[in-house]
């Protein structure tokens, strides 16, 4: 079992920053892909980025590229996703998900989710 907890979302004006922290404990989290995930009420789970066990690639819905990065810490055991130049259409609950296989910005796929982190974006 895998258990994640996100951390650092809030309030920030358009064109401002967050990096946004997935924890785990459990288990070591580089032996599992991890994703990042948006919603908004009413709607479904949006893949935002992904990063594969051992960090060597990472995977961005065409609204991330260029302004979101995704990395990993193995002495933290936690992922992080810095997002800049942000924008009022970015904002929702973000969560993290894990899994033990390839990384996808599928939400199907994935086994182990956190709770999430409500990210607001003023115009």
């Amino acid at each position: 079992q895998v258990q994640l907890v996100e951390s650092g979302g809030g309030l920030v004006q358009s064109g401002g920053s967050l990096r946004l922290s997935c924890e785990a404990s459990g288990q070591a989290l580089d032996y599992h892909s991890v994703g990042w995930f948006r919603q908004i009420p009413g709607k479904e789970y949006e893949g935002v980025s992904s990063i594969a066990s051992g960090g060597s690639r990472q995977f961005y819905a065409d609204s991330a590229k260029g302004r979101f990065t995704i990395s990993r810490s193995v002495p933290n055991n936690t992922v992080y996703l810095q997002l800049n130049s942000l924008k009022p259409e970015d904002a929702g609950v973000y969560y993290c998900a894990a899994r033990s296989g390839l990384p996808s910005l599928d939400p199907n796929w994935y086994e182990y989710w956190g709770l999430g982190t409500q990210v607001t974006v003023s115009p």
